[in-house]
């Protein structure tokens, strides 16, 4: 019979193999038996751990949430921003968790919604703060570019594989997150268009006044 310690041991090493194969090939095509055969187990002591595949990814997930944005997890003392910032410059101790990330967030879970919330909720406060100090331009729809901001963080981190294949790099190396920076902060600050016709034309067309002039002309 194991010792207390060395079933904890066990447990860890089952979920860090479970994390690995889940984040290279998927949830659906990873087999207990793979699993066991990474962590150096056998598949009866996942049971015995787990029960099934659906609760080791229950607490597969909720282990890469805590990388994340638990405070008192020994990535960094700092919020889920500066956490996933702090992961992108460490891929080689943190690349499977940015991996398995995003898989979490296409596959979708509620510790994938838990997580996604907790970036829109940093955006939300940081874009706050960059409006009480006069840094923003006046929104529209603060809420939506919350959330536009948010996804242009995390299209990195979600579409890696194909971002490396059209680039030839990792845009989450070093180079290639230093690559990014400049092209987002000038998208971010300038935009990419010279005039300002079509935003313009879709303001015109998108407000009540602009529905009610047409109406009116048919």
């Amino acid at each position: 019979m194991r010792s207390a310690p060395d079933d904890l041991t066990a447990r860890a090493r089952i979920r860090d193999a479970a994390i690995g194969a889940f984040a290279r090939d998927g949830f659906d095509a990873t087999s207990m038996r793979t699993i066991a055969a990474q962590a150096g187990v056998s598949a009866a002591l996942i049971v015995h751990h787990f029960g099934d595949k659906n609760a080791l990814r229950t607490e597969c997930d909720e282990h890469v949430v805590s990388v994340f944005i638990d405070e008192e997890h020994d990535l960094i003392e700092a919020p889920t921003g500066d956490r996933i910032r702090a992961a992108l410059q460490d891929l080689d101790r943190y690349g499977t968790y940015v991996d398995y990330l995003s898989r979490m967030l296409v596959d979708g879970s509620p510790a994938a919604d838990r997580l996604f919330d907790s970036f829109l909720g940093s955006t939300r406060s940081m874009l706050a703060e960059q409006s009480e100090a006069g840094m923003l331009e006046p929104l529209s729809d603060p809420e939506m570019t919350t959330l536009l901001v948010t996804l242009i963080g995390l299209g990195p981190v979600v579409m890696r594989s194909q971002i490396a294949r059209a680039l030839g790099t990792d845009q989450l190396s070093p180079a290639g997150l230093l690559r990014l920076t400049l092209p987002t902060l000038e998208l971010l600050t300038h935009g990419i268009y010279s005039t300002t016709a079509l935003l313009d034309s879709a303001r015109d067309a998108l407000t009540p006044q602009g529905n009610a002039s047409e109406g009116d002309e048919s």
